[in-house]
């Protein structure tokens, strides 16, 4: 503890506030539940050797009471949820967990005894057990209440049961949950609205994950599931993902504390330095890790400081990046709405281009300094699971820095491949995910951009974009339907119009209009026929009058009669009378005459 006072007041305040040690549990209680035997539904292979799986290690854990039960109909499931619930009472820390079917309906969950039927919606209501009941059951614990499902299966009876009303929905895997209750985790095998694989073994991945990681000692829960997370992902290859709903306080909540060995009290210089590691971690800005390492400038330790420096440089550098580019971009567009000069614009495009190129670099660099540094720290947190305060004792090379005992980063096709995948998930992306950043690629996280109100570099697959993709639990990209359907859920489906009705150009029934009847054109009579020799009709019109008596015939043929026309007026044909054409035409000279019966 004296070297941690040798560091700023800031790290003291730091430990005075959030302590040095996790908290440790009193009694721990456990019930697991496991069905495979439905009667009527296919059997589940694995379910039951799950539950004994998690029977033996919460067993070896040193839990107070495991009580392990499988293939339990709805009444005896009722009734072991009753005795579970005596036993918690005074226990620090409750545990069930429960292998089997689920369903959701309307955004409730149930889990599905052997004996339930199920014909219609409505009979989960009698036959399943919902979650509430279960989480009724560990509320009385005092530190902790978890609940663990591995019941994100494919359900048979969800797709074969009767709808007793259309709208009544019956999701896929289970609904997303927020517990009510504080210090409460529920831990689905999957996402909701995902399934779970079964595995091609004797366990589910899942379950082969919790028992390799949740009962470390000393092992935050919660940093427990994050290890089961990455199992699963990594052994369905990024088809499932574990998820953890509800939360906890700052405190370390272990499922198993650190067993201490009774020893003489020893000095033990490497666990002040990691004391001093973790503050710095905590405040996480330079300063705090330049004061580490000005303390502890060698050792494992100073290693991994390193490396988290070097992640803030980067960080910075991208940063810096970033408003370089958008500054040159800006004088850019500034020379070419000017009309600068062809050689001035073409040096500002130049200096954007680098810019731009300098920008990805720095990204590529901070991507590799952040996976670098979780890496270093996740090889840490094993070291301190697995042996608490010992660290490698030579692990600085030549450059001061060593990373040959770390964890590989990702390699850029897995992180462009997860990001695909997840772009597919929100309906931003519809190509096959194979790790190509192609224009598509980017084009797909354009949209998202779009639509999730983010910012993303698009040019590269980061571990930012991977993680804005993530946090989006549905649809974000709108589904685009060609003309005559419509989007309803992730689906195009045809419009259909009632009788009477048409589709518009809007894609919108509307009300067919009557026909209206054809009207008869109007037509003109005129005696001086088409055939007339063109050079006559532009002598008729050489007279003053001989357009007014074309123009006014026009008008007539459109009445009753025809117009006779001369120098002096323009007057209707009397009746029984008709207009002849005579030819010629000027002053004093008539080009009709009028010719009566």
């Amino acid at each position: 503890m004296r070297s941690l006072l040798r560091l700023c007041p800031l790290f003291v305040a730091l430990g005075l506030m959030f302590g040095a040690g996790p908290a440790f549990a009193g009694k721990r209680v456990a019930l697991v539940l496991a069905n495979s035997a439905y009667q009527h539904a296919p059997s589940l292979a694995n379910p039951v050797n799950d539950g004994s799986v998690m029977a033996k290690t919460l067993k070896e854990a040193g839990f107070d009471v495991v009580d392990s039960r499988h293939d339990l109909s709805a009444l005896e499931t009722r009734r072991v949820l009753r005795d579970f619930a005596d036993a918690t009472r005074d226990a620090e820390i409750a545990v069930v967990y429960y292998a089997g079917h689920g369903i959701e309906v309307e955004g409730s969950n149930y889990l599905i005894p052997v004996d339930a039927k199920l014909e219609r919606d409505t009979d989960v209501f009698d036959e399943a057990l919902s979650l509430d009941r279960v989480l009724v059951a560990v509320e009385p614990a005092k530190q902790l209440r978890l609940v663990i499902l591995d019941a994100c299966r494919d359900n048979p009876f969800s797709k074969r049961m009767k709808r007793t009303v259309a709208s009544r929905g019956i999701g896929r895997g289970l609904a997303q949950v927020e517990p009510s209750s504080p210090n409460t985790l529920i831990a689905y095998s999957a996402k909701a609205g995902f399934t779970a694989q079964d595995g091609d073994g004797a366990n589910s991945p899942f379950t082969i994950a919790l028992s390799k990681h949740l009962t470390t000692p000393g092992l935050d829960v919660r940093r427990a599931f994050g290890f089961v997370r990455d199992d699963v992902l990594k052994s369905t290859g990024n088809k499932q993902e574990p998820f953890v709903y509800g939360s906890l306080g700052g405190e370390d909540v272990p499922l198993v504390p650190v067993k201490l060995a009774p020893a003489a009290p020893v000095a033990n210089p490497q666990a002040d330095i990691r004391r001093d590691y973790e503050l710095a971690l905590q405040v996480g800005n330079r300063p705090a890790w330049e004061a580490f390492l000005a303390q502890h400038p060698d050792g494992f330790y100073a290693s991994l400081a390193k490396l988290q420096l070097e992640k803030i440089g980067a960080e910075q550098a991208h940063a810096a990046a970033i408003a370089k580019a958008k500054q040159a971009e800006a004088e850019r567009d500034r020379l070419a709405a000017l009309g600068a000069q062809k050689d001035a614009q073409a040096r500002a495009a130049a200096d954007a281009k680098a810019a731009e190129q300098a920008q990805l670099a720095a990204q590529k660099a901070k991507e590799q300094a952040q996976q670098q540094a979780a890496a270093a720290e996740q090889q840490r947190v094993n070291l301190a699971a697995t042996a608490p305060g010992v660290a490698p004792g030579n692990t600085t090379s030549a450059s001061g820095t060593n990373v040959a005992a770390l964890t590989p980063a990702t390699a850029p096709a897995d992180l462009n491949r997860s990001v695909q995948s997840e772009l597919g998930r929100v309906g931003c992306f519809s190509g096959q995910a194979d790790g190509n950043w192609n224009t598509s690629s980017q084009r797909s996280l354009s949209q998202f951009n779009r639509y999730a109100g983010t910012k993303l570099d698009v040019k590269v697959a980061s571990t930012d974009a991977l993680d804005a993709v993530k946090a989006k639990p549905s649809r974000v990209c709108p589904l685009v339907c060609e003309h005559g359907f419509k989007a309803e859920g992730d689906k195009c489906t045809r419009i259909v119009c009632g009788n009477g009705y048409v589709l518009n150009d809007d894609n919108e029934c509307e009300k067919k209009r009557a026909a209206k009847p054809a009207s008869k054109p109007a037509t003109s009579r005129r005696d001086d026929g088409e055939e007339r020799p063109a050079r006559q009709r532009a002598g008729a019109g050489a007279g003053g009058y001989g357009a007014a008596a074309a123009a006014g015939a026009g008008r007539a043929s459109s009445g009753s009669g025809q117009i006779f026309c001369n120098a002096l007026l323009c007057r209707p044909v009397r009746p029984g009378c008709r207009l002849v054409y005579r030819g010629g035409g000027g002053p004093h000279v008539d080009a009709n005459v009028e010719v009566c019966n």
